[in-house]
């Protein structure tokens, strides 16, 4: 019998570790107890926008979202439900099967309007299809005017699109875009997002990579910035952090962040929004109490 009740095993990050009792990742070996350990397989998500639910169920909370072409892997499909592994940040959780695609062909543009519409064919006029929302990867297969097609033989305007490695070097500005995006717990996208899925999604851009959740970001990015009582000395592009939330700096007094109390994507002062959420007058995913810290990002970010 496989003995579970080891504590001389390392403490994993369950948000970013593909293990459960019965089933884990085959290079989590010596790392985890598991019934049995299995190699994943890639694919890439096929919906335009896919939730990750904690748990193989369409009422379970959502923990993030995966965009259209970005690579996830899947240790066991079931029920419905790939238990999968997002490429981007390594979060964990419960895709819906249908939302899986083959992992070729490979991506070659990103989508960089914050909302663009697929056709049937390279003309405005014909219904479109859906939409992809920025940060979506497309493999382009050919031109065709003004319109790229895809390889699934769907088509989006070229004038949308980016190479993979094109950068949006002012992250502030980025953030920007989605001013008045309602707020989702979980979200990443342009339809709705929050705190940290604003700030990831905007790092992103700008060629940055960033962990999902706030807690991960604020360990993981830039270099800390002195908390003054006059919140002094900030710079467009600082990120500040509460517990449980995050925004950014647009100059040295306006702060931009997706939160509850406004439900939506919002610009307010940073004294205040510091003032409201020290004293509690919050919604869900606005944070608690007095900010932890300020992190500030490599210069050109």
């Amino acid at each position: 019998m496989t003995d579970m009740s080891r504590t001389d095993l390392p403490r994993l990050d369950p948000r970013l570790t593909p293990a459960r009792p019965d089933l884990a990742d085959e290079r989590l070996r010596g790392q985890v107890e598991a019934a049995r350990f299995v190699p994943g397989r890639p694919h890439r998500i096929g919906q335009a926008v896919a939730p990750l639910r904690r748990a193989p169920d369409a009422g379970a909370a959502l923990d993030s979202e995966a965009l259209f072409g970005e690579a996830a892997t899947v240790y066991e499909l079931r029920d419905g439900w790939a238990f999968a592994q997002l490429a981007a940040d390594s979060y964990v959780g419960y895709l819906p099967a249908e939302a899986l695609a083959p992992v070729d062909p490979a991506p070659t543009h990103g989508v960089a309007a914050l909302r663009t519409f697929l056709y049937p064919a390279a003309d405005l006029k014909r219904p479109a299809l859906g939409a992809l929302s920025l940060g979506a990867q497309v493999a382009v297969a050919d031109r065709e005017g003004a319109y790229a097609r895809l390889a699934d033989g769907r088509f989006v305007w070229s004038g949308h699109l980016a190479p993979l490695d094109a950068i949006e070097p002012d992250v502030a500005a980025t953030a920007l875009r989605f001013l008045g995006t309602p707020y989702l717990w979980g979200g990443r996208s342009s339809l709705g997002l929050d705190c940290s899925g604003l700030v990831q999604t905007a790092l992103a851009t700008a060629g940055i990579p960033a962990p999902r959740d706030s807690d991960q970001q604020e360990a993981a990015l830039g270099a800390p910035v002195p908390v003054t009582p006059d919140l002094a000395g900030l710079r467009r592009g600082d990120l500040v952090f509460w517990r449980g939330h995050v925004g950014m700096m647009l100059d040295a007094t306006q702060l931009i962040h997706a939160n509850g109390h406004h439900m939506a994507v919002a610009i307010e002062p940073l004294a205040e929004a510091e003032a409201r959420i020290r004293a509690g007058r919050t919604g869900p995913g606005t944070g608690d109490g007095a900010i932890r810290s300020i992190r500030r990002l490599p210069a050109g970010a």
